[in-house]
């Protein structure tokens, strides 16, 4: 526990930085209809039972089947799954409380403050950030197995399985054969090959922040942490950059698509006239990104095609956890965020809530 609690910190303290810094299937989210969805607003906590009886401790990193939400309970190293047919919390994975590097079924696994978190409808993939290692979750068991990475061994090596290392990986995302992940720490983007765990690196360079666009190494990110795919191009949320990436998958080649780095602010816009403040999560839908902006207490809409943004949801630089629509909004530095049939889910981290956007 102490473990998590000094990891949890850490990631806390990016969160604290960024106050004072200043998908899935579905058609597009219109109206910025915010409400509570789970969770109390600060009061943290482990609970499973109904949606207005459970509680969440610091979530980060959400994805959806359609039929379920899961959750990556950070400050509970558990993995937690909300039935939206039911309307009932579980906890899948993971003790809370406990944290550990252990493979097995439910319970029995453990995590060490897990931030990411993909599915492809039958496996969950998350970045098990204290641990820095890639676990998979069969859904239907909830039987966990390290897929990449070697628990308590930072490094940027690539390789096959537990020969590759990864430095606080953050945000994670699929197209069913492969993942994608920000690999915050060594502010890069790695593919592992979901069916044999072969981990490659392709953009960033290891242990180098800048903001260059350019091709595999010579792209340089500025710890990364939200991922996102459309199967052709990767979006990636360029955090100590405030910026938005794109990175053609084929060829490597990586795009600021939207921000202007090293300039933080709350300005929607197109392209490098439009600022973010340190956002962290990541979802696309169609010709749609939405982006979690975390310093700035706001959703913000990106066209991918121009480059244009604009703020779905919430008041720049006004935190509080108010269900309205719009601007009239609040969130506390929210970071995770996900897209089905119309609604967004948003992990809202500092409030410990589940936000949903109609």
């Amino acid at each position: 526990m102490k473990n998590v609690l000094w990891i949890l910190g850490v990631i806390l303290s990016l969160l604290v930085l960024l106050a004072s810094c200043g998908g899935h299937g579905g058609t597009a989210v219109t109206t910025g209809i915010v409400t509570t969805l789970t969770g109390t607003a600060g009061n943290p906590g482990s609970l499973d039972g109904t949606l207005t009886a459970a509680t969440f401790h610091t979530p980060y990193g959400i994805a959806t089947t359609g039929t379920s939400l899961f959750v990556a309970d950070t400050g509970n190293s558990t993995i937690r799954e909300i039935d939206i047919a039911s309307s009932l919390v579980s906890t899948l994975t993971g003790s809370a409380g406990i944290s550990g590097s252990n493979d097995g079924t439910g319970t029995a696994a453990l995590f060490q403050a897990p931030c990411g978190i993909a599915t492809d409808g039958t496996n969950l993939y998350v970045a098990d950030t204290g641990n820095n290692t890639i676990r998979k979750v069969v859904i239907s068991t909830g039987v966990v197995t390290t897929l990449a990475g070697s628990a308590g061994v930072p490094g940027s090596a690539d390789g096959t399985g537990a020969a590759a290392t990864f430095n606080l990986p953050f945000g994670v995302t699929t197209d069913g054969t492969n993942l994608y992940v920000a690999d915050t720490g060594n502010n890069t983007i790695r593919k592992i090959v979901i069916s044999t765990g072969a981990v490659t690196t392709i953009a960033g360079s290891a242990g180098v922040s800048g903001s260059n666009d350019g091709t595999g190494a010579a792209a340089l990110f500025n710890t990364p942490y939200g991922i996102a795919t459309d199967g052709t191009s990767l979006y990636v949320a360029d955090t100590g950059n405030s910026t938005i990436r794109k990175i053609d998958i084929a060829s490597a080649v990586v795009v600021t698509l939207a921000g202007s780095a090293g300039t933080s602010g709350s300005t929607d816009g197109t392209g490098a006239a439009a600022f973010f403040n340190h956002p962290c999560g990541i979802t696309v839908e169609g010709t749609l990104l939405f982006v979690t902006d975390t310093g700035n207490n706001t959703i913000r809409e990106v066209v991918i095609s121009t480059g244009g943004v604009t703020t779905l949801a919430g008041f720049a630089g006004i935190p509080g956890s108010v269900d309205a629509t719009g601007l009239a909004a609040r969130f506390y530095r929210p970071v995770g965020i996900t897209q089905y049939n119309s609604i967004l889910y948003v992990t809202d981290t500092l409030n410990s809530t589940i936000r949903e956007i109609t």
